[in-house]
């Protein structure tokens, strides 16, 4: 009696505990960190002292992390200047303690995090229960206590502390921490082409990609014939010699190479070690986050010391652009200077840069709070992991870039405190920016991590909060669980809801004042009724926090054209990156693109795959061919009379592919049970990995060789095998039950997880034995493929249409085609994927992929996590604070990019627009033609005037006219259609171009222009 497996499987053994970790909710985060590093931080406990601005924000990001437990330490009262960026207190929490009012609402966040408070002193015994000790806003004796103790006693410590719009970060995690892994990549693989006999031996990949490896990585061997004593070896340290080649140990008493092998690179652990913060102190190591400011490091290492002094002497921080206050802040600067060790001392001390750290320093901004806390809360989460290289040891920063262009534009009577939320902004900024941020009206695109972010920083800054002011969010998406681990202003009670709706109203919680407009609409051309003129023309900016390129484009192209301000931001797990485009000053998101992503090869999906993103992206591939593509096709054959004349006109084979899709649904294999379905299942099985890989096998032996005498199944070309079903194993299973359900619902029948009842079933399915076929043609490239003449018999087509039953017999009939959606662990979806990437890997030899590695692959899924969203969105910010000031000096503004598992950061003047010229006059992508459509007499220009009015205005003979894709005129236009077309008027041509009505929201036509001059040079406008 055969056995049936209870649970289905995917071809990996499970690990441990992983059940432990909640996928649903970490899904994403889970893609940046592991299962191994999360478990690691579901085991660590961390203490946050300090609950103003900075405290807040990084213990928001490690509770969203997913830690063992936080607790908020604070014996301070809420102030007025808190509320500039503490976004947890309101205006009634003013004195009361600020961990204790933070605290239930910091615990909404995360239901698997416990958060409590302790307001005591940070004795050693309490300390002693940590694994990790974050302190913010301590002053430096108590940090220099808490850190020898730390340090001493194995606890990892993080100090982080944020003046105005400068900030400070320190770690120290012990003598001897282990680093799993560095950078956090995926780890590497090449095919190996040649192994030489030396000392050290030099290892040749395939030349069809640089097999991206660096000196000192470890590597490791498989599937090498020949030189058998490299495979199963421990780790070998390499050296790279070039793109292709790189040196190992010695081999030159190893046997000789024959062919074949996969090298693939090993992440080893190591020990870094740090020194504590009173070493440190004296002798530091700086991580750099601005090149163009190398030497700002030790200066302000030097002036925050000043500043810790300034405080315990006057018991307050500098007072905001006092002169006096800044004198003596220098005055303890020259000091500590003096007393430095050689290695930190400063040749000379940068005054301008200390006196600005003065008068700033009672500051208190958001902005610089989520860039300084998403870094601290990532370093949170190395410490606790062991995943991703710390900061070593310190990190300064500064965006003195954002006060005044006009230096003299802030006084000390400017930027006294109010009593008012704003206090800690006004003390950098002054009330004047205050007044003109509350009256912008900003548009966001996008309520996700990145929107949600935004929207909070613009409701601690004051953005769109006053008379006059409003911010509109649009996003059509509705919350899901795993946004919740990310999308902080979400909250379990709240998935299915409208992501905008949900966050405006959740932050209008963190700022009563603000004023959000939401809607669920897309940004694309069907909604420029909306989002039109008008609405543009009110804006002051716009805010990306999108998620695709395409929309990115869309909404670039309306900036440019109404001439706005636009502020672009994306994340990719650790990396983020931030884009300011300012009108007429800087370049636009579209002047530059990444280049597109590397294709598969068709040949290499259907016949020749060598890596599990191959037999991945072809299960997905054979997801929409069977249960999708097949059951959209039959609905338009039942329900348009024109259908099969369509299909008809297609190129090539398509003709007969989509007809005989539709025989098959119709008559073929349509089943009327849930038994026919594990029919259609169990057979489908035998064609996909069995007969058809026995065929191949037919057309290309094992031992076939090439023209050139070289082994046809050798480099990528991996030699497959069919495999025979076997109701005992679990994937052969998991295939039938997924692929049978899914068949089941796209006919509406009911399915069934009984797998028992499925295995037994199987037993009476009877399967005709296979017998290869000659002259059966397989293309071996992707040229051999588009080389090879389709054509198709007409007959036979013929025959296929009088075959299919007509509409009226099946009328009420429909089928279901099924939208893949990953997320769903009960709809069979990521079941099929699994099971038919990993049964083609089986095939061909190629190591399977666990569901988690499977859903990113095959899901298109962009990890994330919250530190990288909220350092980003920190630096988007402050690029707002110059775009609502009018800075006009592009070194004004920094483009940036940073990645924080390396740590990297790269902040850049943006580049200025290329310029052109034509006669004398110069223009950049930000200038146009303005025509007026309408002439003097009422009536609209045509085309013929149109073309006058370039020749006598600007000298210009219009060659090719175009609207959108519409070609509206071109020099080659046959003369008839020249002669019909002159004299229309230019909107009757686009609408009959385009086939569409002209909306009553248009008041302007965008016209692209390719033009010659009196010269007969080229411009295009």
């Amino acid at each position: 009696m055969f056995k049936v497996p209870s649970e289905p499987n995917d071809g990996m053994q499970k690990q441990g505990s992983e059940t432990d970790i909640d996928e649903g909710l970490y899904s994403r985060q889970l893609y940046v960190l592991g299962h191994e590093a999360m478990k690691h931080l579901q085991t660590s406990s961390v203490l946050v002292s300090g609950l103003r601005g900075l405290g807040v924000e990084i213990a928001k990001n490690i509770i969203l992390g997913g830690v063992k437990a936080v607790t908020l330490h604070d014996q301070g009262t809420a102030q007025w200047a808190d509320l500039s960026s503490q976004f947890y207190l309101r205006e009634e929490d003013i004195g009361k303690n600020r961990a204790e009012v933070s605290q239930p609402r910091l615990a909404e966040l995360n239901s698997y995090v416990p958060v409590t408070t302790y307001t005591g002193a940070l004795v050693e015994d309490f300390l002693s229960g940590f694994q990790v000790v974050v302190l913010t806003n301590t002053p430096l004796e108590h940090q220099l206590q808490v850190g020898e103790f730390c340090h001493s006693h194995g606890i990892k410590l993080v100090v982080a502390d944020t003046r105005g719009l400068f900030g400070q970060l320190f770690c120290d995690f012990g003598e001897e921490m282990i680093l799993t892994d560095s950078n956090g990549e995926q780890p590497l693989s090449a095919m190996v082409s040649m192994v030489t006999k030396d000392s050290p031996g030099v290892v040749t990949c395939l030349d069809e990609a640089r097999h991206g490896f660096e000196s000192g990585d470890f590597v490791s061997f498989t599937e090498v014939q020949g030189m058998n004593e490299l495979n199963g070896t421990c780790p070998i340290e390499i050296k790279v010699l070039g793109p292709y080649t790189f040196s190992i140990c010695d081999t030159s008493s190893f046997s000789e190479y024959i062919r074949g092998g996969i090298v693939s690179q090993v992440k080893v652990p190591k020990k870094i070690s740090f020194k504590s913060l009173l070493a440190s102190l004296a002798e530091p190591d700086f991580v750099i986050t601005d090149f163009a400011k190398y030497s700002r490091a030790g200066q302000l290492h030097i002036g925050f010391q000043a500043l810790h002094h300034f405080c315990a002497q006057h018991g307050r921080s500098p007072r905001p652009h006092n002169e006096e206050d800044a004198a003596e802040l220098m005055a303890f600067a020259q000091r500590v200077n003096a007393q430095a060790l050689p290695a930190l001392q400063q040749d000379s001390l940068d005054e301008d840069l200390i006196r600005k750290l003065s008068y700033v320093a009672a500051g208190d901004l958001a902005p610089i709070n989520a860039f300084i806390g998403g870094l601290a809360a990532q370093e949170v989460l190395k410490a606790c992991s062991g995943k991703f290289m710390p900061i070593m040891q310190w990190l300064y920063f500064d965006a003195l870039e954002c006060l005044p262009e006009d230096k003299e534009a802030l006084t000390e009577d400017k930027c006294l405190p109010c009593q008012n939320r704003y206090d800690g902004q006004v003390a950098v900024f002054g009330s004047a920016l205050q007044e003109k941020l509350g009256r912008q009206k900003y548009f966001l695109v996008g309520a996700g991590a990145i929107g949600c972010e935004l929207l909070k920083n613009f409701a601690m800054i004051g953005l769109g909060c006053g008379e006059d002011g409003a911010i509109t969010v649009t996003d059509m998406d509705t919350i899901e669980k795993s946004n919740l681990n990310r999308q902080f202003l979400f909250r379990p009670w709240d998935v299915t809801k409208l992501k905008s709706d949900t966050a405006a109203a959740a932050v209008h919680q963190i700022n009563p004042y603000i004023q959000v407009l939401s809607h669920p609409n897309r940004v694309e051309p069907d909604t420029e009724h909306i989002y039109d003129d008008s609405f543009f023309q009110n804006l002051d900016g716009i805010a990306n926090a999108l998620d695709n390129v395409d929309t990115r484009l869309y909404m670039d192209r309306r900036c440019v054209y109404y001439r706005k301000p636009l502020l672009e931001s994306g994340t990719l797990g650790t990396k983020g990156n931030v884009q300011v485009v300012i009108p007429f000053l800087t370049e636009s998101y579209s002047s530059s693109q990444d280049p597109p992503e590397k294709s598969i090869p068709i040949c290499t999906l259907k016949n020749f795959p060598n890596a599990i993103e191959h037999t991945l992206q072809w299960a997905r591939d054979e997801f929409e061919g069977l249960f999708k593509q097949p059951a959209e096709n039959v609905n338009q054959y039942l329900t348009d009379s024109k259908f099969v004349e369509r299909a008809l006109c297609l190129a090539g084979t398509q003709p007969l592919e989509m007809l005989e899709a539709v025989q098959r649904s119709l008559l073929l294999q349509r089943p009327e049970t849930w038994a026919d379905c594990v029919t259609w299942a169990y057979h489908h099985w035998h064609t996909q990995y069995s007969n058809n890989i026995r065929q191949l096998l037919h057309n290309f032996p094992p031992d076939q060789l090439t023209s050139s005498g070289a082994l046809f199944w050798s480099g990528p070309k991996r030699c497959p095998h069919p495999l025979i079903f076997d109701v005992n194993n679990p994937l052969h299973l998991d295939y039938v039950m997924a692929a049978a359900n899914l068949f089941a619902q796209t006919y509406g029948l009911m399915g069934s997880q009984d797998r028992a009842a499925v295995a037994v079933l199987l037993q009476s399915v009877h399967i005709p034995e296979f017998i290869p076929k000659s002259g059966v043609k397989i293309h071996v490239s992707d040229q051999e493929l588009q080389n090879a003449s389709a054509s198709v018999d007409d007959s036979r087509l013929q025959e296929l249409r009088a075959m299919l039953p007509s509409p009226e017999k099946l009328r009420g009939f429909k089928m279901y085609p099924i939208n893949f959606e990953k997320d769903d662990n009960t709809n069979f979806h990521m079941d099929f994927i699994v099971a038919a990437s990993n049964l083609r890997a089986e095939n061909s030899n190629i190591p399977p992929a666990d569901r988690h590695k499977s859903k990113l692959i095959a899901g298109k899924i962009i990890p994330a996590i919250a530190t990288t969203t909220a350092a980003i969105v920190g630096l988007v910010c402050l690029e707002l604070y110059k775009v609502v000031q009018g800075h006009q000096q592009l070194e004004s503004y920094k483009n940036s990019f940073m990645n924080l598992a390396l740590p990297f950061f790269s902040l850049s003047e943006p580049l200025a627009p290329p310029r052109h010229q034509y006669y004398n006059q110069e223009w950049t992508l930000w200038d146009r033609f303005e025509v007026r459509g309408l002439q003097p007499n009422g009536e609209e220009m045509t085309l013929r005037q149109f073309l006058d009015y370039f020749k006598k205005e600007h000298k210009l003979e219009i060659t090719m006219l175009s609207q959108g894709i519409s070609m509206l005129y071109s020099f080659f236009m046959p003369a008839t259609k020249l002669r019909e077309r002159l004299d229309q008027p230019m909107t009757e041509i686009v609408s009959h171009m385009s086939k569409r009505k002209l909306g009553h929201h248009l008041r302007a036509l965008i016209l692209e222009l390719c033009c010659n001059d009196e010269s007969g040079a080229l411009t295009d406008a």
